[in-house]
């Protein structure tokens, strides 16, 4: 994502997946999660990725104020961050699985790069 439109495009599906998921879990998937006791585990997801979407779209807002090399990156990271971690508790909580338990981490290590390059380029701000 290069230009302050993709990203506020982008932003702004990941945010209305986050609304459909977050209704579709405390609809659809209520028996599932609940004999799964991953409620709290899906719950989760939907905040991280709700949190995220609306990041993603401040960064987009952003790029015309601060350097678009940095705060590009930065959309790039929290976009991985939002897929690997809360995709990763998405699929724990719905198949009651630990097999993706190792994908949570790096999601979060993505979503923790995404800030430190949205600071870095708020730092070097001419």
């Amino acid at each position: 994502m290069k230009t302050q439109r993709q990203i506020i495009l982008v932003a702004s599906f990941i945010g209305g997946l986050a609304v459909a998921l977050g209704a579709f879990g405390a609809h659809a998937l209520k028996t599932i999660l609940t004999q799964n006791n991953r409620v709290d585990t899906y719950e989760l997801a939907v905040r991280y990725h709700f949190y995220h979407a609306l990041t993603l779209l401040a960064v987009g807002i952003l790029m015309d104020k601060f350097p678009q090399r940095f705060l590009s990156l930065s959309a790039w990271m929290f976009l991985l961050g939002i897929i690997l971690f809360s995709g990763s508790l998405y699929i724990m909580a719905i198949f009651n699985t630990t097999q993706v338990v190792l994908i949570t981490p790096i999601g979060g290590v993505f979503l923790l790069t995404g800030w430190s390059l949205l600071f870095y380029g708020a730092l070097k701000r001419n």
